[in-house]
């Protein structure tokens, strides 16, 4: 600890070198806070969950998945209420819902619970707008990432889609048209989005271009 006892001990220059080291090292630490920890384990928790599905154990694939909600809840809970609200967690938060959905609708698709042409659609969105933000950054024009509403409801629309296939699957009850609505919506929506991200891409680039 960096206190008087500290001093008498070390240099001048010593103590503060030391003092340095300590503060950086707290820095450090709490950068790893509990809804970051949360945000780790959720993302942790995908493999099971594509495990579950691939094996046919969807109820169990369900009940992950709902977890896995509730701890995001949970850990943006804790960030904002006791202000924990770290840069790490702003890049793993987002990290942990995409990398969760994508790789449900990828075993769902593989395993013919879902149209593989939705999966293709949902993957290539996420791969484009990664792809479109590398070459801005490549460029030199660097394009700052903000989710817009429409991804913020594509985003609510393919977890009621996930939910709602995981259990019919997992319990044995039928959707009926809400399954078949929600999957038109998630299609439309994905396609609503990557046309608004692409029109943001652009503007961008064109405002970086004309700025040099």
């Amino acid at each position: 600890m960096c206190n008087g006892a500290a001093a008498a001990i070390l240099a001048p220059q010593e103590h503060r070198a030391g003092c340095q080291v300590h503060r950086g090292a707290l820095r450090a630490g709490a950068s790893l806070s509990i809804p970051n920890l949360i945000t780790l384990g959720r993302i942790l928790l995908v493999p099971v969950v594509v495990w579950a599905i691939a094996s046919g154990e969807m109820r169990v694939a369900f009940l992950l998945f709902l977890a896995a909600g509730v701890s995001d809840a949970i850990d943006g809970f804790l960030a904002k209420r006791f202000g924990m609200i770290t840069e790490l967690g702003a890049y793993l938060d987002p990290l942990a819902d995409k990398t969760m959905i994508v790789s449900i609708y990828v075993a769902l698709g593989i395993t013919g619970a879902i149209p593989r042409w939705l999966v293709i659609l949902v993957v290539s969105r996420d791969i484009m707008i990664v792809g479109a933000v590398m070459l801005s950054w490549l460029v030199g024009s660097p394009v700052k990432v903000k989710p817009l509403l429409v991804s913020k409801i594509n985003t609510v629309a393919q977890i009621v889609f996930v939910c709602l296939v995981l259990a019919s699957l997992g319990f044995k009850f039928e959707v009926g048209p809400f399954k078949d609505l929600a999957m038109v919506t998630v299609a439309a929506l994905t396609l609503l989005s990557v046309g608004f991200y692409v029109a943001e891409w652009v503007r961008h680039m064109n405002s970086a271009e004309a700025e040099r």
